[in-house]
């Protein structure tokens, strides 16, 4: 201790640690100053404001249980104190808490101004990931991608490892696999090395990033945000630094969302251009492979790996692509007014003058996709899911049991007018590129109601759809950024112009 101590600072830091462990919320938010410059900080970030200290607190458990060993207080004056405190958990290591307290003149009561929280280091975050290596699988000993780093997302097969596509009772029920993916092994040949199987949402069936089972990954630059899924694990290592490329799949937008969301560079390739042998599907008429990088360097390196390796097998000729831009306004429509506001912005800053185009009726195109990709889902899974119920998340479950309602004369129907109106998005885009925000919002909170993320995806897959509809490339560039955190500006390029739109977004950034 230095100095004498004011009366009540030790009474209220023993009354903080007591609402931790009874995760009391309502003794946890009057223990920070309310206050919009409060400031909480861990290893997963910074939150600034009682609002967003409260909220973070409101999503969590109690805190393990733990006991303090050491507790050091600097008395700054009679009305400030830094409270250091060593705590160690029962679960072993040891946590440090620095805090500076705060004496509020109206009430008196001591409360929180500022905390730095720095936990024990797990072995490994079980959110992001479910194995991990060092490495899992070493790569080639030379090539474009020596000394890169690969999390994998839970849908790969990879050789002497199980999938387990996000849902642990799945895991449980498979194999290892004897054979690397076609899209694992071209990583590996050009010298990347893989780090580990990272989490996935539930069968890949949702652009949120939450999971049930294994939890929602950190967002590497948002904290309190979610992720994005369902390629969320390997968006997560890439954005806290865990893994330099992400390996991951897009269906619906599940590359693109968690790079808008991370503020990542992410390529969902044209329909067919990876061989997707050894990768469970969700809906294959709109699965592809892609990956998520934190720059846009490596993106195109590893893109190229792929889409130009033998072990690949690229099934799609890479040409060029004309820098010739179109918009179609009414996809704004449905984003929110700050994405709206930031992407009319950028537009001019980069020096595009993009041509006004009408791609049809959206809400149409994007039911056509839902009704598609729902049948073909529970074509993917429903056995399995009829022989385990209770298995997956309830909002998953439903999306799936949409599937199983979808009649074969229904689907039919669909398929026929998507063939159509993919045909017209060919004729109003004549070869060129379609510009729109990767996701409708800003990553949105943890705290958000299951009614507010309904919305969000439902708009967010509006604009993604488009690509999937197309069997389009699609590049999520972090060029925006809105109160919320970073938006993604998405290049939508014509059948096997990938790499050629990776170089031509890298060279508008």
């Amino acid at each position: 201790m230095q100095g004498e101590l004011p009366d009540g600072l030790l009474e209220a830091f023993d009354a903080y640690e007591a609402a931790l462990a009874a995760n009391d919320q309502e003794a946890l938010s009057d223990a920070f100053e309310n206050d919009p410059d409060a400031l909480r900080a861990d290893a997963g970030g910074l939150l600034r404001g009682h609002d967003a200290i409260t909220g973070f607190r409101a999503r969590r458990s109690a805190v393990p249980l733990r006991r303090i060993v050491e507790l050091h207080v600097r008395v700054v004056d009679p009305s400030n104190a830094v409270v250091v405190s060593v705590n160690a958990p029962a679960a072993g290591g040891r946590g440090v808490v620095t805090q500076l307290w705060r004496r509020s003149w109206h009430d008196h009561a001591w409360r929180i101004a500022t905390a730095q929280v720095h936990a024990p280091s797990p072995i490994f975050d079980t959110r992001i990931w479910r194995v991990v290596g060092a490495p899992l699988v070493a790569g080639a000993d030379e090539g474009s991608l020596l000394g890169e780093t690969v999390a994998v997302k839970d849908l790969f097969a990879v050789a002497g490892v199980r999938i387990g596509a996000g849902v642990p009772a799945y895991l449980e029920g498979q194999a290892d696999q004897q054979f690397n993916s076609p899209a694992v092994q071209a990583l590996l040949d050009d010298g990347a090395s893989l780090i580990g199987i990272a989490q996935t949402d539930e069968f890949a069936y949702s652009i949120a990033g939450r999971n049930s089972a294994y939890g929602t990954p950190p967002n590497g630059v948002v904290p309190g945000a979610i992720s994005g899924g369902s390629t969320s694990g390997p968006a997560s290592a890439v954005a806290l630094g865990h893994a330099s490329i992400g390996l991951g799949t897009d269906t619906g937008g599940s590359i693109r969302v968690p790079a808008s969301y991370q503020g990542l560079w992410g390529l969902r390739t044209s329909h067919g251009a990876v061989r997707k042998t050894d990768v469970l599907p969700l809906a294959p008429t709109f699965d592809t492979v892609g990956w998520l990088t934190r720059d846009a360097g490596l993106l195109g390196r590893a893109a190229a790996a792929t889409l130009t390796g033998v072990s690949a097998g690229a099934a799609v000729l890479q040409r060029d692509v004309e820098p010739r831009f179109v918009v179609d306004p009414r996809l704004l429509s449905s984003v929110t007014p700050d994405v709206r506001e930031a992407f009319w912005a950028v537009l001019p800053a980069l020096g595009l003058e993009p041509e006004e185009v009408e791609l049809g009726d959206i809400a149409h195109l994007y039911e056509l996709f839902r009704i598609v990709q729902a049948a073909e889902a529970w074509k993917s899974h429903g056995d399995w899911i009829t022989a385990n119920p209770g298995s997956l998340a309830p909002d998953v479950e439903s999306r799936f049991h949409f599937g199983r309602s979808v009649t074969a004369s229904q689907e039919a129907d669909a398929r026929a007018d998507l063939a159509q109106q993919r045909e017209q998005l060919d004729q109003v885009l004549d070869g060129r590129i379609l510009l729109l925000p990767s996701a409708a919002s800003a990553a949105p909170s943890l705290s958000s109601t299951p009614a507010e993320f309904d919305v969000l995806r439902s708009q967010t897959l509006g604009l993604t759809c488009i690509a999937g509809i197309g069997g389009y490339p699609a590049v999520s560039a972090p060029l925006m950024t809105v109160p919320g955190g970073p938006v993604g500006l998405c290049l939508v390029g014509p059948r096997g112009t990938d790499l050629a739109l990776v170089a031509l977004a890298a060279g508008l950034a």
